[in-house]
């Protein structure tokens, strides 16, 4: 599977007045007052370069100061704490699927793919979701070309005679935004209450939407994310990586949202209430990864979001180390951005203390600690002696080590024929040392974002098409 790729059509650029409402609460300074439009998303790079500086100027103090370790252990406790009842959480119970007697329980699905020289796998995927075990005038599938130069375009417009709900929309070439720009572009032209977004490589069982849409009985659901599972994980090194990282984050996702934490959007396989996204403004079109952006903005809204182990939604996997560096470093870009953009609102408890104590806790295991390690080691040379934030560093790893462990379990558990523990512990020990990239991608991703005016294009792998969920040895 070439790792192809092709340039969004339009360069990101650092926003400086982005007229993108959020939910209605006082923003006090981070409001314009002339506009009424959020500023939070201005001077990126001067308070990431700030950070870093905060960062590594504390990690030199605390080997500086004898009451650094103390300081340092007192954070392990607390982090310790919450860890524990992560943990040891118990999971939400999955709601019982819809069935043909529930008609009136049914509520209208528009589902949502933003699609460019996709012609490998469009027609795949738009099959699948016009045949899902759903009444067919309850759902309607949107497909939006983003001024594809391949045969996309004619595809679609084929499988828009063969099925009544497939609407095709047409993006020209001077349209911007990229994919929140498209999904932006369709949203007022859906009819769903609730609205569900997928990558064009997804693939997606026929019960999705008689599993998924149950969730949203409790009011306060905003959005649910599915499982992503490696359609190819069994190809190389990388794609069984890959299955076991989306297995790690399967298992926190089920336990943070038990305890009261963040629930995650993922991006491919996410459903939103139409509510809760026109209350916040729509997807976001000055970030790279409007799915994290969005996370932020319902959890400030008051929203929770769920997360279903099963069904899962297939994906590719890159099979190449450079392909998975540069999707990486974007994830990372994007994840960092969230931070920069609401720090402001997340320390003023918008979310509640449960939420911002638990993303307190994931910042500094996944952004925090990749930053940091670069001055910690340096000063532990220097001064003979072990890392000041070797407590936390090892509760990361027993915390990854169990998560990725507890999640691959739960996965194949769901299978007709599980996999023995031995074969399990092999699988999270390959998955562990793989997950080591995502230490060096953070700390360089943090340091390039304080520097750079602004991040260059970014590109998109093209999919190649890919076979079943694989949990191969």
């Amino acid at each position: 599977m070439p790792e192809n790729s092709w340039p969004e059509n339009d360069f990101y650029k650092q926003s400086e007045s982005l007229e993108l409402p959020l939910p209605d609460f006082s923003l006090s300074d981070e409001e314009d007052d002339s506009t009424g439009s959020y500023r939070g998303y201005e001077g990126r790079r001067r308070k990431a370069a700030v950070l870093l500086t905060v960062i590594w100027s504390g990690t030199i103090a605390l080997h500086l100061f004898s009451w650094g370790i103390w300081f340092v252990l007192g954070v392990t406790a607390l982090m310790g704490i919450h860890a524990v009842r992560i943990l040891s959480a118990r999971p939400i119970a999955s709601p019982e699927p819809l069935f043909e007697t529930d008609l009136e329980q049914y509520p209208f699905v528009s589902l949502m793919v933003a699609a460019k020289n996709e012609e490998a796998v469009i027609a795949q995927l738009v099959k699948m979701l016009c045949n899902l075990d759903y009444p067919s005038d309850r759902y309607e599938v949107w497909v939006i070309d983003d001024y594809s130069t391949d045969r996309t375009p004619v595809l679609l417009e084929k499988l828009a005679r063969q099925y009544d709900q497939l609407q095709v929309f047409h993006r020209s070439a001077t349209a911007t935004g990229g994919k929140s720009g498209a999904l932006n572009q369709v949203l007022p032209l859906t009819q769903g209450e609730i609205l569900a977004v997928f990558d064009a490589d997804a693939q997606v069982t026929p019960d999705l939407l008689q599993r998924v849409i149950p969730r949203f009985h409790r009011s306060q659901v905003g959005a649910v994310q599915l499982r992503k599972a490696i359609a190819n994980a069994s190809v190389n090194f990388w794609t069984r990586g890959q299955m076991a990282e989306m297995a790690l984050d399967s298992y926190f996702q089920q336990q943070r949202t038990a305890i009261g934490g963040i629930g995650e959007l993922r991006g491919n396989g996410q459903f939103v209430r139409r509510k809760a996204i026109e209350r916040c403004g729509g997807w976001n079109e000055e970030t790279i990864t409007d799915d994290l952006d969005l996370t932020i903005r319902l959890h400030l809204d008051d929203w929770d979001i769920e997360f279903a182990l099963e069904p899962a939604v297939q994906e590719e996997g890159v099979t190449r180390p450079v392909a998975l560096w540069h999707q990486r470093n974007r994830w990372a870009e994007g994840g960092y951005q969230r931070y920069l953009d609401y720090w402001r609102l997340i320390v003023r408890n918008r979310m509640g203390w449960r939420k911002t104590w638990d993303l307190f806790m994931f910042w500094i295991i996944q952004y925090f600690l990749p930053n940091a390690a670069v001055p910690d080691c340096l000063m532990a040379i220097a001064r003979s002696k072990l890392p000041v934030y070797s407590p936390v560093t090892a509760l990361m790893l027993l915390m990854s080590v169990a998560g990725m462990f507890g999640g691959l379990r739960r996965i194949q558990h769901a299978h007709p024929h599980p996999q023995s523990i031995f074969t399990t512990f092999i699988q999270t020990v390959r998955g562990t040392f793989y997950m080591f990239h995502w230490l060096l991608i953070v700390a360089t991703t943090s340091a390039r974002i304080s520097v750079r005016p602004k991040r260059l294009k970014w590109v998109k792998t093209l999919h190649q098409g890919s076979g079943e969920e694989s949990f191969e040895f």
